[in-house]
């Protein structure tokens, strides 16, 4: 491989089915439904799911949870208001942009170390839709 070339390690459709397929099972634990996004590791939706019950507008929040992930080379979205909570400029600016979200939900998708994407939900409270999301990841790495 040449200098001017990278290989990049991405969720397939299986691997995003898998995730899906984890997060939902908690969500059913817990009686929380919930929208469930798998974005690859630039932010493109890879699986999408909405459970019955689940809130319409959360689908988009779902994804948006996964693309902010991506975007940001892995940053869980439930560390992002301790980053800028301190820093007023930043934390008025930045919520302004387009798809970033700063509340839990998102969280990265890594095998062997590497992030080969993110997953996504919304329809519960933040912590509950962390709790979610990080059984999704869990079944990829596991």
């Amino acid at each position: 491989m040449s200098e001017s070339v990278t290989s990049v390690q991405t969720v397939t459709y299986a691997g995003a089915r898998l995730v899906l397929e984890a997060s939902i099972a908690r969500a059913t634990s817990i009686g929380v439904p919930v929208n469930v996004a798998v974005a690859d590791p630039g932010g493109n939706l890879v699986a999408f799911a909405r459970m019955d019950g689940a809130a319409l507008l959360s689908g988009s929040i779902a994804q948006d949870k996964a693309y902010t992930v991506a975007a940001f080379l892995g940053i869980p979205t439930h560390q992002w208001f301790g980053m800028i909570e301190g820093e007023p400029a930043l934390r008025e600016g930045i919520v302004h942009r387009d798809r970033l979200v700063v509340f839990g939900g998102g969280v990265p998708l890594r095998v062997d170390g590497a992030l080969v994407g993110a997953v996504g939900v919304s329809g519960g409270s933040a912590e509950q839709d962390r709790e979610i999301a990080e059984a999704g990841a869990a079944a990829l790495s596991a």
